[in-house]
């Protein structure tokens, strides 16, 4: 299969590091427009250099801005009006028992993974629609199905995402846009690969045989006993964004190394 995207322009959220450069490299490859966006102009400038370094001619921009917030969206929506392809990766999490996860955080968990991919939906579909043609994407996750007990603000939101996923698609309906909701499992992005370092070192662990406990304790029904790699999913979603994915639309689609114990 020969996926070709050079006349699409794609915005990748949160694609300064992790699954959304990935996502952001691979778009970049089949020769798309791709828009790299991250909170800082540094971090995005770093990853404008590591993309074209990988993919030598690939066609990028990169604008900066804090999307978890109704200005910083606003401001991508004003430096680019519209866009065929919309990849809602942003998002944040951090393990925190239920009983010390004060109102703020619910909210900014909320604002940043949920209403960020809202916002910038409402927006970009309505032209996608108009056009014919589009493709949005919520990246969301496992934990969204299985909601992690050391996490729960974090599950809730990517629970929040499916159902703006489905719903949008409902709405969407024979416009030829399509619009599916990704779900990784545990996933050795910059995130978290920075959190497995820090407990291996703190434990006198190599950052291997952490992973290797977090996914025999927390995630045993994982069916390749490892962490995925960010190729891996971005892999998928290169796939959803191509022309030939024009009959999925509306769907949940697993990337979780088998983690959900579903057959469906």
């Amino acid at each position: 299969m020969q996926i070709h995207l050079a006349n699409r322009t794609a915005i990748v959220t949160g694609s300064t590091a992790g699954i959304g450069l990935a996502i952001a490299s691979g778009l970049a490859a089949t020769g798309a427009h791709v828009v790299i966006t991250g909170r800082t102009q540094a971090r995005v400038d770093e990853a404008l250099v590591a993309t074209a370094k990988q993919i030598p001619g690939a066609r990028l921009t990169g604008i900066a801005g804090d999307l978890g917030t109704r200005a910083g969206a606003e401001h991508l929506i004003k430096q680019l009006p519209e866009a065929d392809i919309l990849i809602n990766n942003l998002g944040i999490f951090e393990p925190k028992a239920f009983f010390d996860i004060p109102d703020e955080d619910w909210q900014r968990f909320f604002e940043m993974n949920v209403m960020s991919g809202v916002r910038l939906s409402r927006h970009y579909a309505r032209g996608m629609a108009e056009r014919g043609w589009g493709r949005i994407q919520f990246i969301s996750s496992e934990s969204g199905v299985q909601i992690p007990s050391e996490m729960v603000q974090y599950g809730m939101t990517k629970t929040a995402q499916l159902a703006v996923s489905r719903g949008l698609a409902e709405t969407l309906a024979g416009t030829g846009v399509t619009v599916n909701s990704v779900l990784p499992g545990p996933t050795r992005s910059e995130g978290v690969g920075d959190f497995f370092g820090k407990i291996a070192a703190e434990k006198g662990l190599s950052q291997e045989e952490v992973e290797r406990d977090f996914i025999a304790t927390h995630r045993p029904s994982s069916l390749i006993k490892r962490l995925a790699t960010v190729e891996e999913v971005a892999n998928l979603c290169v796939y959803l964004a191509s022309e030939q994915a024009s009959a999925t639309t509306g769907a949940a689609m697993r990337v979780d190394g088998g983690v959900v114990r579903s057959i469906v």
